[in-house]
């Protein structure tokens, strides 16, 4: 089962978070995980995933253009990203940064593509997925591998449901 983790960071606040959720995933027996920066990103590689989490810094409340481009580049193939999982983090460099406005943009590009989104477990913040501003502490580490976790364990579970749709 394989877990695409796709981000943009310019200053690395967001790939941090990206580093921590692979972690998570990859900390659950049967994930691979697929870790790439929006530049590296392609077609190929949300064919083969049975899971997405995008994230992307906060960019006038919104996710990045970067981010954007990537979904808008791989639209052909919407439909094929049926039943699939996804989920979506965010980072910012203020406290009232937008990061939930941000996670919003990708999680309605996650549904437009049909996928089944899932946010952060309720033992971590319970929201939209995982997200912060300020110093990259011991609790934003530990939400990003939760929200990682839960989202491969989301596609260990709904694999049957994607191969019925195939």
């Amino acid at each position: 089962m394989n877990v695409l983790i796709i981000y943009h960071s310019r200053t690395s606040r967001t790939e941090d978070l990206a580093l921590e959720i692979a972690r998570g995933a990859g900390a659950v027996a049967g994930a691979e995980v697929v870790l790439k920066p929006v530049t590296e990103v392609q077609t190929k590689d949300f064919l083969a995933a049975d899971a997405v989490i995008a994230g992307s810094p906060v960019y006038f409340g919104t996710m990045s253009s970067e981010l954007k481009k990537v979904f808008d580049d791989n639209v052909a193939v919407r439909n094929r990203m049926e039943n699939k999982i996804g989920a979506a983090f965010a980072s910012s460099g203020f406290h009232a940064g937008g990061k939930e406005t941000t996670m919003m943009s990708i999680i309605q590009a996650l549904l437009i593509y049909g996928m089944i989104v899932v946010g952060d477990p309720q033992n971590a913040s319970g929201h939209y997925g995982v997200a912060y501003s300020g110093p990259f502490g011991d609790a934003a580490k530990d939400h990003a591998r939760k929200l990682g976790a839960r989202v491969a364990r989301s596609a260990l579970a709904t694999a049957e449901l994607r191969q019925a749709e195939n």
